[in-house]
């Protein structure tokens, strides 16, 4: 019995207390779509390993990783990843059907300088 005045003061003060702040959903925010357009790369894409070894010369990097294959190609301005992958039915010579291209720093490039960059006379090296 002692303890119901104690409890009768504490009551106001539990009603001062808030309780969590109501959740509003967070405002959608579009993502820009980021588009990779082709042009200038015409003699690189599509092209098969020996294509693409004739046109840039012997990669720095070739790694295979079923069912796709990253060839490297590097000069002194920038950095080229060419990505190669069979055709949808599965069957053929697996083809370029992605390209990524950096300056030797990290910084971008727009791949089509890259591809000019490497398929000079001394491959820009």
């Amino acid at each position: 019995m002692k303890f119901v005045p104690l409890l009768l003061l504490a009551l106001p003060l539990a009603a001062c207390a808030s309780g969590p702040a109501p959740v509003r959903p967070a405002k959608r925010i579009p993502i820009p779509q980021r588009s990779f357009g082709t042009a200038g790369l015409e003699r690189v894409m599509g092209q098969d390993a020996r294509g693409l070894t004739a046109l840039l010369g012997k990669p720095d990097a070739d790694v295979i990783e079923a069912p796709g294959r990253k060839m490297q190609f590097g000069s002194s301005i920038c950095v080229l990843d060419a990505y190669l992958y069979p055709p949808s039915s599965g069957r053929g010579e697996p083809t370029v059907t992605y390209l990524d291209a950096r300056q030797r720093d990290g910084s971008a490039i727009d791949r089509a300088s890259c591809v000019a960059a490497l398929t000079r006379k001394d491959g820009g090296r």
